[in-house]
Formats: C-alpha cells, sequence, structure tokens
C-alpha cells in the first residue's frame, strides 16, 4: 500500500499558492500558467483555504461575477479536508470520493508540505496494480 509520503517522495512536495485579496482573475492565471487545477489560499504563512476551478465555475461564472474584481477570499473554500503523510493512497481516494473533492493538502506536524490530486492517486494505483501483475505472471510462469 502506497502512503501519502512515498507518493510525495515520487511527485514532489511543490505547492503553488495564492493570497486572499488576489483576483480570482490571477488565481486562474496562475492555474492555467502551472497547468494544475487547484491554489491553495496561504496567509502569513498559514493554510486558510483552497481554489479550484470548479469553485470559479460555480462562484464567479454561473452568479455572473467579474473574475478581475472578484477576490479569492470570496470564493475560497475554508473547510480544508487534507491528508496526512502517513494515510495510503486508498484511504485518500475514499476520503475524495466521500468529500467530493479532488485535491487534498497534505498537512504534517501543522505544515503544508505538498498537495495531491485525484490524478495522483490514480496513476499510483495504476502503478501499483501493473506491479502486482507483473509480480503475478512472474510466479505464474515458473518465477521464484
Amino acid at each position: 500500500m502506497t502512503t501519502v509520503k512515498q507518493l510525495l517522495g515520487k511527485k514532489g512536495h511543490q505547492v503553488f499558492s495564492i493570497q486572499p485579496d488576489d483576483t480570482v482573475y490571477n488565481a486562474l492565471q496562475k492555474m492555467a500558467d502551472e497547468n494544475i487545477g487547484c491554489l491553495v489560499v496561504m496567509k502569513g504563512g498559514s493554510l486558510i483555504g483552497v481554489i479550484t476551478e470548479r469553485h470559479y465555475a460555480r462562484s464567479v461564472i454561473l452568479k455572473d461575477r467579474s473574475s478581475p474584481e472578484t477576490p479569492v477570499r470570496a470564493i475560497m473554500e475554508t473547510r480544508i479536508i487534507y491528508a496526512l503523510p502517513e494515510q495510503s493512497v486508498e484511504e485518500c481516494m475514499a476520503v475524495m470520493t466521500e468529500k467530493i473533492v479532488r485535491h487534498l493538502p497534505v498537512i504534517e506536524e501543522g505544515k503544508l508540505i505538498g498537495i495531491i490530486s485525484i490524478g495522483d492517486l490514480v496513476k499510483s494505483t495504476i502503478s501499483d496494480q501493473k506491479f502486482m501483475i507483473e509480480q503475478l505472471e512472474h510466479y505464474m510462469h515458473g518465477g521464484a
């Protein structure tokens, strides 16, 4: 079972952030520039929220707001669901499914150390399954 710590060891710990008073437009530009779907919202070194493309679609476009005029704090999610390094990929997939989120900040000893997406978890699961299949095939064909 792969843990979040192992996943971050392969993926990296880079996290892209934005300030709560930045505009939604700037957040979208940053997400586009980095080819990501989520930014953590930081204030004074503390994680205070997340903003995703989904927040933009539902809280700006559908409410006829202007992204250059709307601050991130107006649409960010402040109920932060996060992962711990010792959690398994499977546990995180269950949390994401239950809570209907696609990104989990990773917190260790109160500090943000990374972020994982549903795509990261699916990629890890596929890799683990591929390894297991290869091991079973090796065993079936007389490998020691």
